[in-house]
């Protein structure tokens, strides 16, 4: 049984917690996209809140933002 417990515990793990980043106690509400780029940038990353959507780090152009359908606290 010890193979199956050590999966089971890693599995449990990884779904623990939903809040991942550089703040835990702070949830996502989304992240910010470039579609042209491929380029995402979580919500709690984005500095001077209120200034409008930030621009692509690859581009240049302005990301959209888009509102996370799960409940997981990730934004993809």
């Amino acid at each position: 049984m010890g193979m199956l417990e050590t999966v089971t515990d890693v599995l449990r793990a990884s779904t623990q917690n939903p809040s991942r980043g550089e703040n835990p106690t702070a949830e996502s509400e989304g992240a910010y996209w470039c579609h042209d780029c491929d380029e995402r940038v979580l919500d709690l990353d984005v500095e001077g809140e209120g200034e409008g959507a930030p621009t692509c780090p690859a581009c240049g152009e302005a990301m959209e933002f888009e509102r996370s359908a799960g409940s997981t606290g990730c934004a993809c």
